[in-house]
């Protein structure tokens, strides 16, 4: 999941060739600013492959088969499926892309793992896990109430391969090869289509927006998600590459300078913490109450606020690695002091 956009997007561009071998195909997201995934297919002489799925909705499948048929691609002729991450807008339609052609779908690792969590644990107990996670946060009771509005989905397709930094897709032709990136999740990967000179960034860089860098359960030991999140940028920002194409928004050129102003607004980001930070414990929940948010605090819905809680968490934890804050005792709710 992103950020929320400035506005919403209120046109949804056509699907397009984009020359070499590449198609794009806006698929929609129902309900959500962001609009639409762009789903590429990348052209092989045994069929395409996938870069991304988009999500799993009726709407959506429609325009991902009516999009790809404009290339007079049919479903059936898919060879697979590279899955960014697994978030519900990249993954969603990815298995049922499956049963229709038989293509295999690819995901890093990491978020392979995540996926066979999901499966194991199903939808059963995620409402009372929100809010233990909340009242751990110091959340009130009078903040718990109501239903958190969150749209319930099915767990995303278990891949049939995994992936790791560096490997080559099994794309006969051509070379796209995956891109560890984590941050937005922990498997995030971006593709770059070397023989020709562009990278597919998933959610890891967007040309106007930045994705959202969470920490589940707020208070997860030995990991910080913006710390790699921070890396990855760096990583990215050292390749030269003609053209970027994400999964939302728009295509554009400059990937080094747009991944330098998403490192330079989270150093901001952490600036803003530790300025609320002082010898006098503070919880995460007053503490994320305090940050400058898109929408005031006081208008934000129970799910926008515990993802605020999370972003405010990966903030933290960073500033914990970096020797500026620490969390005070072990008891909750959790609080937080400078060091």
């Amino acid at each position: 999941m992103l950020r929320q956009a400035r506005k919403a997007v209120s046109v949804q561009p056509e699907p397009e060739d984009l020359g070499g071998g590449l198609w794009s195909v806006p698929v929609p997201i129902p309900d959500n600013p962001l609009a639409y995934t762009l789903v590429y297919a990348v052209e092989s002489p045994e069929g395409p492959v996938l870069i991304d799925a988009g999500w799993q909705h009726e709407d959506a499948w429609a325009a991902l088969r009516d999009g790809l048929g404009t290339f007079g691609i049919d479903m059936s002729d898919v060879r697979g499926v590279v899955v960014t991450h697994f978030h519900p807008d990249h993954s969603g339609l990815a298995g049922r892309v499956r049963e229709t052609s038989g293509a295999w779908i690819a995901m890093h690792h990491a978020d392979a793992e995540i996926v066979r969590r999901f499966h194991a644990v199903g939808q059963g107990g995620r409402r009372e896990f929100e809010l233990t996670a909340l009242r751990r946060a110091g959340a009130g009771e009078s903040e718990l109430a109501g239903p958190s509005r969150q749209t319930q989905v099915s767990p995303p397709a278990v891949p049939d391969r995994e992936v790791s930094d560096g490997d080559l897709l099994d794309v006969p032709g051509r070379r796209l090869r995956a891109i560890w990136t984590p941050g937005h999740s922990p498997g995030h990967i971006c593709l770059h289509l070397e023989d020709g000179d562009r990278i597919f960034t998933g959610d890891h860089v967007l040309p106007r927006i930045t994705p959202h860098i969470g920490l589940y359960p707020y208070d997860t030991p030995d990991i910080d998600p913006l710390s790699d999140f921070l890396g990855s940028l760096d990583k990215v920002s050292a390749m030269t590459v003609d053209e970027v194409l994400p999964a939302h928004q728009y295509r554009f050129n400059g990937l080094s300078g747009r991944a330098q102003e998403i490192i330079a607004h989270h150093e901001e980001r952490l600036a803003e913490v530790t300025a609320l930070l002082s010898a006098a414990p503070v919880t995460l929940w007053d503490l994320t109450a305090g940050l400058h948010w898109r929408h005031a605090w006081a208008d934000m819905p129970q799910q926008a606020r515990r993802m605020a809680a999370a972003e405010a968490a990966a903030h933290l934890r960073t500033l914990e690695t970096r020797g500026v804050a620490r969390r005070d005792g072990a008891d909750d709710p959790l609080r937080y002091v400078l060091r």
